[in-house]
């Protein structure tokens, strides 16, 4: 039986990131929705980012992390001129696996809130695999 090499990730990595809302980032812009407020695609990719910035210190060369699965439930509607906050905390690893609990912030209210979770992968490797996949 193979030896996993041992994972340079460890429950507790964090990462915070923010996002003003410009007119860019509303419903109505990025086809979600008709309101001028924070599209929850917008929501999704803001809590991805910080997963990503809270392991991009510990990859190893040549390594990436992917997207698999989103679960986030999306609270409130934040207005164009807001700041919003997504705060990531790895919880979990398993193997390539990694799993996430974010939390979006609007001042002192939850705006979104649920799970990431991503694979590491040879980064390579996965790009020449995209790139056959037709």
């Amino acid at each position: 039986m193979q030896e996993q090499p041992e994972s340079p990730f460890a429950p507790g990595l964090t990462a915070r990131v923010e996002l003003t809302v410009t007119d860019a980032d509303t419903a109505e812009a990025v086809g979600s929705g008709d309101v001028p407020v924070l599209g929850t695609p917008r929501v999704v990719a803001l809590a991805e980012a910080a997963t990503v910035a809270a392991v991009a210190a510990r990859l190893p060369a040549g390594s990436t992390t992917v997207g698999v699965r989103v679960e986030l439930e999306h609270r409130t509607a934040t207005p164009v001129g807001r700041t919003v906050s997504a705060h990531a905390e790895l919880v979990k690893v398993d193997g390539r696996r990694l799993v996430f609990e974010v939390t979006v912030t609007d001042g002192p209210a939850v705006a979104a809130q649920g799970r990431v979770e991503r694979a590491l992968v040879d980064r390579q490797r996965f790009v020449e695999r995209a790139g056959r996949a037709s």
